[in-house]
């Protein structure tokens, strides 16, 4: 008889998630979570569909509440994800496996901390950003000695040969871009054309960045093995976190995403944590069976 695996289906601003408990129940993860069960999960035609699975597990340390680690579409493991982190606090909160407020989690881009608001809303403290190459990691051209950057690419529409972007980690690798019309760029031939450069040796999400105010701009992100995502906090910290470095925006910085808005606030200082707030909604519980002989 096949085992079942109990889910959650949340989304952030309409990326959604495949939540799994492993603290409330043990679970063998290295033997049912494989690559090619996480991809027929995310497959929206003949899985439950979404564009990450969190899985939630008891923390390594003591100096955190729980480890929380993503899975892509692909079911490649990344480091990071800003909205998969609001629905992680919400989860961890209402299922009662945790009455704090201020949740301490491991990921593996370094510690987070998550505030739960009276709204039911999420406040984030996303750590630092990042703007070092070795951090990202991302290879500059050899004629570039900061940011922004200018990329070749190859086979482009409407002769778009080159790029010139901002590179950011966010705990995980962002490239953002500046574009005048949103609707019009062609998003998903350059975030594919980027998301494997051979500058960004882990890959990395590309941002597309449409700016209205200094604290106002529209945010559409082509994810690493997931394909354009209705929202990406992190890409949206990313953008942020660019734009103000450069002069361009202040805080706090409303980021329009498909799926909604976030709220995402930085000094400027890089040694101070930026904060992102949003959602997190719950979609419905569900069951899957465990074949052995997958």
């Amino acid at each position: 008889m096949a085992q079942r695996l109990a889910f959650t289906k949340m989304h952030g601003l309409g990326n959604d998630f495949m939540v799994v408990d492993a603290v409330s129940r043990r679970l063998p993860v290295a033997e049912w979570l494989t690559p090619t069960r996480i991809q027929g999960w995310a497959d929206r035609h003949f899985g439950i569909g979404f564009d990450q699975l969190l899985l939630i597990e008891p923390p390594s340390g003591t100096k955190a509440d729980f480890r929380y680690r993503i899975f892509n579409a692909d079911g490649g493991e990344v480091e990071q994800c800003g909205n998969g982190a609001r629905c992680f606090a919400r989860f961890v909160a209402e299922r009662g496996l945790t009455d704090r407020r201020e949740i301490r989690v491991e990921t593996a881009g370094g510690p987070i901390v998550l505030h739960l608001t009276d709204d039911d809303r999420v406040r984030v403290d996303m750590g630092r950003p990042r703007f070092g190459p070795e951090a990202i990691p991302f290879k500059p051209p050899i004629t570039a000695s900061e940011s922004p950057y200018t990329l070749m690419l190859s086979g482009q529409p409407g002769g778009l040969d080159r790029v010139t972007l901002e590179a950011v980690s966010m705990g995980n690798p962002h490239a953002v871009l500046q574009v005048k019309d949103l609707e019009s760029f062609p998003v998903e031939a350059v975030g594919t054309a980027l998301e494997a450069h051979p500058a960004f040796p882990r890959r990395v999400n590309v941002g597309f960045v449409q700016q209205h105010r200094p604290d106002h701009i529209a945010l559409r992100v082509f994810e690493r093995g997931a394909g354009e995502t209705l929202a990406c906090g992190t890409g949206a910290c990313a953008a942020v976190a660019a734009g103000i470095r450069a002069g361009r925006l202040h805080s706090p910085c409303r980021v329009d995403l498909r799926g909604g808005a976030l709220s995402i606030e930085w000094s400027g200082r890089e040694d101070d944590s930026l904060f992102m707030t949003g959602p997190a909604t719950f979609v419905f519980d569900g069951e899957v069976a465990i074949d052995s002989t997958e």
